[in-house]
């Protein structure tokens, strides 16, 4: 069929702390990263979340190790992560872009809206320290769905 939607699961990877050690090996990834305490759930309108942040890396030149290397030494100066790394460990997980390309054929961008509109589904606001007022998928004809492991920070 023309027409046909693919639904997908997302599973994500072990957790990683957050420190350079592990970041180091994601230089020149794309794709998106999502940054999580280990204890703290945030009390989110419809329930309880250790997800912090959802983030993406565009392009090689500004990839994943990039990113999180940024918001590690505070220079992405998202004061959310800086308070929250002060306070308990983070942890950080990703998805290479490559491997949804088969899936999906829109921009990065559309594809971490995607994922954050997601999430405000399932608990009520954006993730506490993604600063965005509003995300949107511009190409509304999506040709997959994604059923998202948010209870993998919960």
């Amino acid at each position: 069929m023309i027409n046909e939607i693919t639904e997908l699961k997302i599973f994500f990877d072990s957790p990683k702390t957050f420190e350079i050690l592990n970041i180091k090996p994601l230089i020149g990834l794309t794709g998106l990263y999502f940054i999580f305490n280990n204890k703290t759930k945030i009390q989110y309108p419809f329930k309880q979340s250790r997800l912090l942040y959802i983030g993406m890396s565009e392009k090689k030149t500004n990839s994943i190790g990039s990113r999180l290397a940024e918001h590690l030494e505070g220079k992405s100066k998202n004061w959310g992560l800086i308070n929250y790394s002060k306070v308990g460990q983070l942890y950080f997980t990703y998805i290479n872009f490559e491997m949804l390309r088969k899936f999906w054929n829109n921009r990065i961008e559309d594809l971490e809206s995607y994922f954050i509109l997601d999430f405000v589904k399932k608990y009520g606001v954006y993730p506490i320290c993604n600063n965005k007022s509003s995300y949107e998928i511009l190409d509304k004809k999506l040709k997959a769905k994604f059923i998202i492991d948010w209870p993998y920070f919960e």
